[in-house]
């Protein structure tokens, strides 16, 4: 039961985390390239607003929405 875990250890310390000790050693160097995932992950966040905050617009201009005061029938 031991080498299993210590398999998980390996997995994930030697191989799924080697980028993340890259990253981690970069910023000494240069913190903006240390931090390029990050960077990466707020412009497809950005992007998903943009196009959330669209389609909302979107859905308004054609009346589309359906905006009752009461959320279900046993309310009325």
């Amino acid at each position: 039961m031991k080498s299993f875990f210590e398999g998980i250890q390996y997995l994930f310390v030697d191989i799924l985390f080697k980028p993340l000790d890259f990253f981690r050693a970069l910023e000494l160097k240069n913190w903006w390239a240390a931090n390029t995932l990050n960077w990466i992950f707020m412009i497809i966040c950005a992007v998903a607003i943009v196009y959330w905050i669209k389609q909302l617009q979107l859905h308004k201009a054609n009346n589309d929405e359906f905006q009752d005061t009461t959320a279900h029938s046993f309310l009325k």
